[in-house]
This record gives structure tokens, sequence and C-alpha cells, in this order.
């Protein structure tokens, strides 16, 4: 069985884990503070979760999900993470994460500058553009007829599709929007991001989930300006 590692552990990365483990995945659980600081949120996953450093978290993934601040995006440890596929969830909010100049401008987008920091690794932009109370509720088993889509982008179809495989055994189909470059059409402030998996409320962190397919999405995508 493929082994998911985490760096973040937040509300997305420990969402992800616990569909993960959900589909019989063995998870290894990274944060900025250390492993010791996971023991809850491992006892909670059970006998398939185990913490560690960062490092350790990259070097026993056969995928990786990277869920940080995108300030922080050059503390991701690079050479453990060499030929893997690595999922970014990562979004650019300037309050938090301070102005980014090639983000301002548009010259990159942020799975991009990722994927530039990350030299080696098949990098997949992913879990974005869904509230994590939205992505645990509406997980669905393959074929069900309210199962929801989610978005990704990348440049290696090769590691599209493994995440596209992920993505099914954890319980969502998946739309591929493209190259990494063309990721910010589902990035905040695009009608592809939260609105959709909230039935469209504009107040959709506080709205329970709202299955959204594909077809929704793909025009949500075809809609997004800059």
């Amino acid at each position: 069985m493929t082994t998911l590692g985490l760096i973040g552990s937040g509300h997305i990365g420990s969402t992800v884990a616990k569909l993960a483990v959900a589909a019989g995945y063995d998870v290894v659980l990274s944060n900025s503070r250390g492993p010791e600081t996971l023991g809850d949120l491992v006892a909670e996953l059970g006998e398939k979760a185990r913490a560690a450093t960062a490092e350790e978290a990259a070097l026993a993934g056969d995928i990786v999900v990277v869920s940080i601040p995108v300030k922080n995006f050059r503390d991701v440890p690079v050479a453990p993470l060499a030929g893997k596929v690595v999922i970014d969830t990562g979004n650019y909010y300037p309050a938090r994460d301070g102005q980014i100049a090639e983000l301002d401008s548009g010259a990159s987008t942020t799975t991009e500058l990722v994927a530039g920091h990350l030299s080696g690794a098949r990098v997949v932009k992913g879990f974005n553009n869904i509230f994590f109370r939205h992505l645990a509720e509406l997980a669905r088993p393959s074929g069900a007829d309210d199962r929801s889509a989610i978005v990704i982008a990348g440049d290696d179809q090769d590691a599209k599709k493994s995440v596209t495989e992920f993505l099914d055994a954890i319980g969502y189909d998946t739309l591929d929007a493209g190259s990494l470059a063309d990721s910010w059409r589902f990035e905040p402030g695009t009608p592809a991001y939260g609105l959709l998996y909230a039935g469209g409320a504009e107040n959709f962190m506080e709205e329970p989930g709202h299955p959204t397919g594909a077809a929704a999405l793909r025009e949500a995508l075809d809609a997004a300006q800059r």
C-alpha cells in the first residue's frame, strides 16, 4: 500500500490524512513544531499513522502532501522529494504571507514557486480550493451519484495520473485544469474557490458541504478572470 507523507498537518493536511487512513493508506505526519506535538492526531488516526520530522515524512511518502503557508515554501526539504509526486495545497494570502512580488504581478502561481524550489520533484496543485470541512464531508465511493471532484493542475502527466488515482481512493473524482501556470484559475478570488462546495454561498465556511461535480467546476474555471 502506498504511504502518504504530510509536510504540514493543519486543517487540510490532517483532513487528507484521515481520508487516506480510511482508504487504507499508511500516513507519516509532520509539522513545523515537531513530532511530539502530533500525538493526539496520531492517536486519533490509529496504527496506520505515525509522526516524524518533515525530512522523514518526505522520505517515507510515496506521495507527499505539502500543506503550509506559502511564505514558508523554502522550508520544505528538497533532496528527499526528488523524483516524488508532491501535492501542493498552498494559497497566497498577503495578510498572512506578506507581499510576494512574483505572485502580486501574476508572473508566477503559488505552486510554480513551490515547484521551482523543489527541484526534481513532480509537483501537482490540489486541495487548495475546498474548505477542509467540506473535504471531510463530501468524500463518496467511486460511482456515487453525488460524488464531488477535486481540481488539480500540473506539468507532469504521470504525476497527475498518480494524484488522480489517490483522489479516487479517498473519495473524489478529478478535474484536470491544465498546467501549473493555469492553476491561478482555482486560487482565492476565483469562482472555483470555495463557493461551489457550499452551494454558492458567499460565507462558504459556515455552510455544509454541497456535492460539486467536474462540470460545475469546469464552468467556474472557464469564468475565471485575472
